[in-house]
């Protein structure tokens, strides 16, 4: 059987070593596709593979329609909405992600921005300490039990919303939950976003939710441009000259928003929270170990499509 690593962004050259020693000693070949510039690349590797180890690479209907053997395509990371999941599902294809890999190197970039706003992307004038200051976390998966964490370090006051994690396991971590998006955006200085973009989170967080912050309120998003609605998001920093936003996903008026507003908002140049080599390392192991398991054993603990 062939595991084909395809990675526009390719891992770390040791990450792909103890990917191959993985993927080798389960008597299994390894292809690798790295830095590849057109999508017939792609179609053509992914032809012969049984499985497929991705990053942020698409996984849709034409790419599905070319992979007559696959079997299983893990996806190096949290996120896995690069993948069709409908698509891959009437293929038969099982799909996975790596949670809880680069939970901790987007959690430190959550405070490395954090930082940076409050200091007025250290322009030379005085800005203010996050010591004592509130921080709501929407969504407490793996990077949000990671940013819950780290604030506790910085002497913050943490809370959280998400409704698929019960409140006991929020307050056993020191966290305060909170239940809707109004309380969780009302009663915080600081927003950290880690929702995935969903039909029913895409454009959810806009001008009514950054408009009820509390003054010299701070959204940041690691998470997906998808779930802002860009024109709320201009229109509530337009109406409240106190509001920052800060993004590892550039949205598409970044232009705009940095022209009008400037060292209010601030964008990585490209999605950086996994861009650790710890994280690149264990996320890439961890995609070759769950591919063997599936090929080898049927073992699917992180499928995401059914």
């Amino acid at each position: 059987m062939k595991v084909l690593v395809a990675t526009e962004k390719p891992f770390a050259a040791v990450a792909v070593d103890g990917i191959r020693k993985v993927v080798e000693e389960a008597g299994y070949e390894l292809e690798l596709l790295e830095k590849y510039t057109s999508r017939g690349e792609l179609l053509d590797a992914v032809a012969t593979a049984d499985g497929l180890i991705i990053r942020s690479d698409v996984v849709d209907q034409e790419v599905l329609d070319a992979a007559k053997n696959l079997k299983v395509v893990v996806r190096a990371g949290a996120g896995y909405d690069n993948v069709d999941l409908a698509a891959a599902t009437a293929h038969g294809v099982c799909v996975q992600n790596t949670p809880g890999q680069n939970s901790n190197a987007v959690a430190e970039l959550v405070f490395g921005m954090t930082v940076m706003a409050v200091r007025n992307m250290f322009n030379g004038t005085s800005g203010s300490e996050l010591k004592d200051k509130s921080l709501g976390i929407h969504a407490f998966g793996q990077v949000g039990r990671n940013v819950a964490r780290i604030a506790k370090g910085f002497g913050m006051e943490v809370s959280a919303l998400d409704p698929y994690c019960p409140d006991d396991a929020m307050e056993a971590a020191g966290v305060k939950p909170v239940h809707s998006v109004e309380e969780l955006y009302g009663g915080n200085k600081f927003v950290s976003l880690h929702i995935p973009a969903t039909a029913e989170t895409r454009g959810s967080i806009g001008y009514d939710l950054l408009m009820l912050m509390p003054k010299g309120g701070v959204l940041i998003n690691t998470a997906r441009k998808e779930v802002m609605d860009e024109a709320g998001l201009a229109k509530a920093l337009e109406a409240r000259p106190d509001l920052k936003y800060v993004a590892d996903v550039k949205p598409d008026n970044a232009a705009e928003l940095s022209e009008k507003f400037g060292d209010r908002v601030f964008f990585t140049p490209k999605k950086m929270g996994a861009q650790t080599a710890e994280a690149n390392i264990n996320a890439g192991i961890a995609a070759a170990r769950q591919v063997v398991e599936f090929l080898r054993d049927g073992v699917a603990r992180y499928q995401v499509n059914k």
